[in-house]
C-alpha cells in the first residue's frame, strides 16, 4: 500500500471523478437508449419536482466536491471524509441497483460500487 500522502490523495481523488463519469455515463445512455421514460417513476407524488432535482443535484455534487477535498484535507479529517462519503455512495448504488433493469445500467453501477468500495479500501488503509 502507498502510504505517501500525496499519492494516496490522488489515487481517491481519480476514483471519485471516474465514480462521477460512469454515473453520467448511466444518465446519458438512459436518456439516449429510451430507458428513461419522463415522469417514470413517480416520484414526484412522494417529494415535489424540485426537491426531487435538488436532491439530484446534491447527490451528483458530492462526488464533486470530494475530488477536491481529497486532494486538499489534512490527513485524518481526508481519511474519514472518504470512508464515510465511500460507504453512503456505496450504499446508495447497492440499494438502487435492483432498480434498473438493463444490462448496461447494471454494469456500470456495479463498476461504480466498486470503484466506491475502492475509495473506502484504500482510504481505511491509510495510515
Amino acid at each position: 500500500m502507498n502510504t505517501n500522502i500525496a499519492g494516496v490523495q490522488i489515487i481517491l481523488s481519480a476514483l471519485w471523478v471516474a465514480s462521477m463519469f460512469v454515473w453520467q455515463q448511466g444518465d446519458v445512455q438512459r436518456l439516449y437508449s429510451g430507458d428513461f421514460v419522463p415522469g417514470e417513476p413517480k416520484l414526484g407524488e412522494m417529494v415535489s419536482p424540485g426537491t426531487l432535482w435538488m436532491i439530484s443535484a446534491i447527490t451528483m455534487t458530492i462526488p464533486v466536491v470530494m475530488a477536491i477535498l481529497s486532494l486538499t484535507l489534512n490527513h485524518p479529517v481526508n481519511r474519514w471524509a472518504n470512508i464515510v462519503m465511500g460507504i453512503f455512495y456505496t450504499g446508495y448504488n447497492l440499494i438502487g441497483l435492483p432498480r434498473y433493469s438493463s444490462a448496461y445500467d447494471r454494469f456500470l453501477i456495479f463498476v461504480g460500487i466498486v470503484f466506491t468500495g475502492l475509495i473506502v479500501w484504500y482510504a481505511w488503509r491509510w495510515v
